[in-house]
C-alpha cells in the first residue's frame, strides 16, 4: 500500500500499479479511452501505460504532464499539478471552499504572502485596497504559502477578502511563487495583466527590500479604475515565469517532507527537503517556508545563512518587474 498525495490530499492506494477497473487520478477508463468529463486520452495513446496487471500510475501521470517523486522506503507518492500560469489563462483553483472562477468579472490581486515573511504586515493595507476598490469590481485574494493553517490563522481572522492557506504548496506551483511576497494580476476574463511581482503594500521593509509601496498601490488603483495594467501582453508574455522541470520535481519533493514532517518522521522528511534544495536552491518559498515543521526558526539563523547563500550566488531574493525600477 502506498499513500498518494495528488490534487491537494492524500489517499491510499494499492500500489504504482492502479487495478483494471478503478479511476487513476480521477480518470475512468472507458472503450475509447481514458476521460475526465469531457476531455478524454485516446485508447492508443494510454496503451503504453496499461498492463495486464492494470494501469501503471507514474507513466499514466507522464501522459497527462504530471510530474511524478515516488519514495519507496515510506510507501509515498506525489503527483504534481499538469495547470500552469500563461499569459491567456490563470489557473482555476479550488482551495478552502473558494474558487477562482467564481471571481469572474472581476479584477482580481493574487497576494500571497506567508506567517514566516515580513510582508504578513501588509495584509492590512491589502485588506483596505480590497475595501476601496471593491466597488469598482476589484477583490484581493490573499494566498498563504504556511505549511501549518494555525501560523496563518491569526493575521487573515479579520479580513474580508477571500484568505486562503495553500499548505500543500499546489497554488503556489500553478503560479510559479518562488517567494514571497509575490502578487498576480488577473484580469475580469481570467486572463494574466501582471505576472508574478515582488510588490508591497506598505514600506515597512523599505530599507531592506528596496520596493515603493506607493508606486505599486498606484500602479494597481490605475488598472482597476482605468483598465491600464502598465504591460502590453508582449511583456507580459515576456516576464511571466514558468516552472521548470527541476522547480516542479522540487515541489514535489517539498510536498511529501511536509507530509513526513507533519507525522514525526523527521529524518525520511528532511532527506526530501534537502533534494528539494538541491533541485531549486533559490526557491525560499520551498525552503524557508519547511523551516517550522523541521523547528527551525524562519527568522533566525537558519534564514539568514540562506539568505548569505542566495547572495553569495548572485540569485536574486525579490524580482520586482523593471518597468517600475525607476520608482522603486
Amino acid at each position: 500500500m502506498f499513500t498518494l498525495l495528488s490534487d491537494g490530499r492524500d489517499e491510499v492506494v494499492p500500489g504504482l500499479t492502479v487495478p483494471a477497473g478503478e479511476k487513476v487520478l480521477g480518470w475512468e477508463r472507458k472503450p475509447h479511452g481514458w476521460c475526465l468529463g469531457d476531455a478524454c486520452i485516446p485508447a492508443f495513446r494510454a496503451a503504453a501505460a496499461e498492463t495486464a496487471a492494470g494501469t501503471d500510475l507514474v507513466a499514466f501521470a507522464g501522459l497527462l504532464g504530471r510530474g511524478v517523486v515516488v519514495d519507496h522506503d515510506e510507501r509515498l507518492i506525489a503527483v504534481g499539478d499538469a495547470r500552469m500560469i500563461s499569459p491567456e489563462e490563470a489557473p482555476e483553483f479550488e482551495l478552502d471552499g473558494f474558487r477562482l472562477d467564481g471571481l469572474r468579472g472581476t479584477k482580481v490581486a493574487l497576494v500571497f504572502w506567508a506567517s514566516w515573511c515580513g510582508c504578513r504586515y501588509d495584509l492590512p493595507a491589502w485588506e483596505l485596497l480590497h475595501r476601496e476598490l471593491s466597488p469598482d469590481g476589484f477583490s484581493v485574494v490573499s494566498v498563504s504559502l504556511d505549511r501549518n493553517r494555525d501560523d496563518a490563522a491569526p493575521w487573515i481572522e479579520d479580513v474580508t477578502h477571500p484568505a486562503l492557506v495553500d499548505t500543500e504548496g499546489a497554488v503556489a506551483e500553478m503560479y510559479g511563487v518562488i517567494n514571497v511576497p509575490t502578487v498576480v494580476w488577473i484580469d475580469e476574463e481570467g486572463r494574466v495583466a501582471r505576472p508574478q511581482d515582488t510588490m508591497t503594500a506598505t514600506d515597512t521593509f523599505r530599507e531592506m527590500n528596496g520596493l515603493s509601496s506607493e508606486a505599486a498601490t498606484a500602479a494597481l488603483r490605475r488598472w482597476v479604475v482605468e483598465g491600464e495594467s502598465g504591460l502590453s501582453e508582449q511583456a507580459v508574455r515576456e516576464h511571466l515565469r514558468l516552472l521548470t522541470e527541476e522547480e516542479r520535481l522540487a515541489r514535489l519533493h517539498a510536498r511529501l517532507a511536509a507530509w513526513l514532517f507533519r507525522r514525526g518522521r523527521a529524518d525520511a522528511a528532511r532527506g526530501h527537503a534537502r533534494r528539494a534544495a538541491e533541485l531549486a536552491p533559490h526557491d525560499v518559498a520551498i525552503r524557508r517556508g519547511l523551516m517550522p515543521l523541521d523547528g527551525v526558526d524562519p527568522f533566525g539563523d537558519g534564514y539568514f545563512r540562506l539568505r548569505a547563500e542566495l547572495e553569495a550566488s548572485g540569485t536574486p531574493i525579490y524580482r520586482p518587474l523593471p518597468d517600475w525600477a525607476g520608482e522603486r
